[in-house]
């Protein structure tokens, strides 16, 4: 039996795009606006030394993959034991992100959604928090601006549980080195490029299912069956 031959032209598109899908990624200039802060305003501010030569690792980065799922488009899965975030699309098809999660007592598992969005948010840490980190000999502000030093990172989307802020959120980061990490206090970190990406996508009111560190149940949810080559080559990332 003849085996049929690809052409010379889509054997050279393949290949140029695996050779794009194992590059190593730069850091994404674009995922910083310019300063809108005064002088003034800048020096108020605490300074966030970020190394830029500290990445998450490759597989961390965002990725379109094949994914299993009952779930409709439009709903976010976040996986705290794997370190992924993904956005289904459908037809068995999901963008999956690499994220931050809680660290050891801090974790959580339930069904919310996104109550509200926004854009270079500002930070207002909870009482709890500032009460805990004071005992450790830590001052954090009550209030800081939204800009490129300020935790909560480029976007925010906030988790709603029953109409009320549950005070979890899915944001950026200025330390995107903690992405596939235990670091948080409870929220889900994204690389500032990626929670912008996101955001575009989904909408006040989408579903968001956050599974445990334990991973119970998630082989009940979702199977991710590894990159789309495909989806990858003809539709982006």
């Amino acid at each position: 039996m003849t085996l049929p031959r690809f052409s010379t032209r889509f054997a050279a598109i393949a290949a140029g795009a695996l050779a794009l899908l194992i590059a190593p990624a730069l850091p994404d200039a674009s995922a910083m606006p310019r300063s809108t802060l005064t002088a003034a305003s800048q020096s108020a501010l605490p300074i966030v030394q970020v190394a830029q030569s500290k990445k998450p690792k490759p597989e961390f980065m965002r990725k379109k993959v094949r994914l299993l799922t009952d779930e409709k488009p439009g709903t976010i899965i976040v996986d705290t034991n794997t370190k992924y975030l993904y956005y289904v699309e459908g037809n068995n098809r999901a963008t999956r992100y690499g994220v931050g999660v809680g660290r050891e007592g801090f974790g959580w598992s339930g069904t919310v959604k996104v109550g509200r969005k926004a854009e270079w948010p500002d930070w207002r840490p909870p009482a709890t928090m500032i009460a805990r980190e004071r005992r450790k000999g830590r001052k954090i502000p009550s209030y800081m601006k939204g800009g490129p030093n300020n935790p909560l990172g480029a976007r925010a989307l906030y988790l709603y549980k029953g109409g009320r802020d549950t005070i979890f959120r899915i944001h950026g980061t200025n330390q995107p080195w903690t992405i596939g990490q235990n670091m948080s206090s409870g929220c889900i970190r994204m690389m500032n490029k990626d929670v912008e990406h996101l955001y575009k996508r989904a909408g006040v009111g989408s579903k968001v299912i956050v599974i445990g560190p334990n991973g119970r149940g998630a082989e009940k949810l979702y199977t991710d069956r590894g990159m789309d080559f495909f989806g990858t080559l003809f539709g982006g990332s």
